[in-house]
């Protein structure tokens, strides 16, 4: 599906009037590390479905691609809060490996990754005749190897509970007390993060 005909789903769905800004949909301040391993700061504005980063500083305006880029860091306007990106080569078709842009939740024995990522979905509702359809920006989670790799993971509750092995229990007991939303990436970055803990 085109980004043309997702944004037309976007205006005409019955709710675009209060329809959700994303993340890098807005200027953020940060900084980025080129490959050059010049470092440049001011405004940058990501974009993770074409892997570009658009930097502005004073009236000069230019983009960058994961090729170019070693990292940015940016403060998240609509989050709150620092975010950084690494540009790591992975294969998303295929097996040709190239440079794209993951955001690091959290690093230790367990890294976790995860990539932005645009879903339409249908709703029904009451209010409504029949279904409506909405754009939704979805992370992909994927952890990081020892050795390089990169490897996609569900960042579903049993199958990272799976992965931390005899650490089950524990784990078990830290979701249940802190209530962990599996669908809120913070979240799972708290749950991994827990997980290293344990072996410091």
């Amino acid at each position: 599906m085109n980004r043309r005909f997702l944004f037309l789903l976007l205006l005409l769905s019955p709710f675009s009037g209060a329809a959700q800004k994303f993340p890098f949909e807005f200027w953020h301040e940060g900084k980025m590390i080129l490959e050059s391993g010049d470092t440049l700061k001011g405004m940058l504005k990501y974009n993770m479905q074409d892997d570009l980063v658009q930097f502005q500083a004073s009236s000069k305006l230019e983009t960058y691609s994961a090729r170019k880029i070693l990292f940015f860091e940016i403060f998240d306007t609509v989050g709150k809060r620092y975010r950084q990106f690494y540009s790591l080569p992975y294969a998303v078709t295929g097996q040709y490996k190239a440079p794209v842009f993951f955001e690091l939740l959290e690093e230790g024995k367990m890294t976790l990754l995860a990539r932005e990522a645009l879903e339409v979905r249908s709703y029904s509702s009451f209010y409504y005749y029949g279904a409506y359809t909405r754009i939704v920006l979805v992370n992909k989670f994927f952890l990081l190897k020892e050795n390089g790799s990169i490897q996609e993971f569900s960042g579903k509750k049993n199958d990272l509970i799976e992965l931390m092995g005899k650490k089950e229990d524990q784990i078990h007991k830290f979701i249940k007390e802190n209530r962990v939303d599996f669908d809120n990436k913070y979240d799972v970055a708290r749950v991994v993060a827990y997980y290293n803990s344990l072996f410091k």
